[in-house]
């Protein structure tokens, strides 16, 4: 029972760091500090969608599940509403290339409209 729990707590940590990496460069908007901690979630988030690998969170999760003696996924909330957003049916490679790609630009693009703020902030010249 204690490894089912873990796994289902774990497939909610793992839920929440994708909407981190996903919507974390918005936080940078008002937050610029931010930054620092979502930058290598982001390229982490990136690269394991590019190169098709395996997050250990979802290998660590397997695991849990197969010494729980439920390696599928069973009825409830967890079950029914977030692993398919986790795992989604139909998955491509193409698809997760895509979605990596997508990621990169859209952070890219973040990180430049506060470095742009920043600068902005910085050079203005003083009243005459």
């Amino acid at each position: 029972m204690w490894y089912k729990l873990a796994a289902d707590l774990l497939v909610l940590i793992h839920f929440g760091f994708i909407i981190f990496v996903v919507l974390g460069g918005l936080l940078v908007l008002r937050w610029p500090w931010v930054g620092l901690l979502h930058s290598p979630a982001a390229a982490w988030g990136a690269w394991i969608e590019i190169s098709h690998g395996l997050c250990p969170l979802t290998t660590l999760e397997q695991s849990l599940r197969r010494a729980a003696n439920t390696p599928n996924y069973e009825g409830g909330f967890i079950a029914n509403y977030i692993v398919p957003m986790v795992y989604p049916p139909g998955f491509s490679p193409e698809m997760a290339r895509l979605l990596g790609i997508t990621l990169l630009a859209g952070t890219l693009v973040i990180y430049l409209v506060v470095i742009s703020r920043r600068f902005r902030n910085h050079t203005k010249f003083p009243p005459r």
